[in-house]
């Protein structure tokens, strides 16, 4: 019997309306099972039997799949970034003109992240680890840049800056806050109770071109 082909789109995140670990097929479940090993262990630091286990399936699987370690970060990757596509398609779905611009692209990609804590963890890691691996953050931008054009083609994004800057100022404004609003957060709660704030500060960013 075959599986429903919509299952490897499945989320291992707790949020409501995820499809059950065994409803996924084997391959959907070793990729979910890789992502929250990465995320949390690292990748060097995470042996295929711990994926293996956590999927429930035989090690030997992984390779069939996925034919390597490398292999299955590969596939991890290609997920995390198809989630961020979606997530910009859904904006432009509820846009006027079809093209969102980056106020709704922005809070649909804020939404996404809200809803898969793993792929936060996951991108913090990537951006802290030593690693001269960085194909992600490369495939994010061209993502971005995708989405750039298409504002610029739309209407929605100004055609006289330099497309380099706005593809920054995207992944600056969309991630930034992610890697940085968890020391705002530390810097306010090593204070006594008494003396924080009754709402915590929030951190926003601005990516500024230095003019010639």
């Amino acid at each position: 019997m075959s599986e429903p082909k919509n299952a490897e789109n499945g989320s291992r995140s707790a949020e409501a309306g995820d499809l059950p670990t065994t409803d996924l097929t084997s391959r959907a479940r070793i990729r979910n099972a890789g992502l929250h090993q990465f995320a949390t262990t690292g990748f060097a630091g995470t042996p295929l039997r711990a994926i293996a286990s956590e999927a429930g399936v035989a090690i030997g699987l992984i390779s069939h799949h996925f034919g390597s370690k490398d292999g299955l970060r590969e596939a991890v990757e290609s997920w995390i970034v198809d989630q961020f596509a979606a997530a910009i398609t859904a904006a432009d779905a509820e846009a006027p003109d079809s093209v969102a611009d980056t106020a709704g692209r922005d809070a649909a990609v804020a939404r996404m992240l809200e809803a898969n804590p793993l792929i936060v963890s996951y991108l913090r890691r990537e951006l802290l680890e030593d690693s001269a691996d960085r194909t992600l953050i490369t495939r994010l931008a061209r993502l971005s840049l995708q989405s750039v054009d298409s504002m610029r083609s739309g209407g929605v994004a100004s055609t006289d800056r330099n497309r380099v800057d706005q593809v920054v100022t995207v992944m600056i404004r969309q991630l930034g806050r992610l890697f940085l609003q968890p020391l705002v957060d530390q810097v306010v709660d090593s204070f006594p109770a008494g003396e924080r704030p009754a709402a915590k500060p929030e951190l926003t960013i601005a990516v500024r071109t230095p003019q010639d």
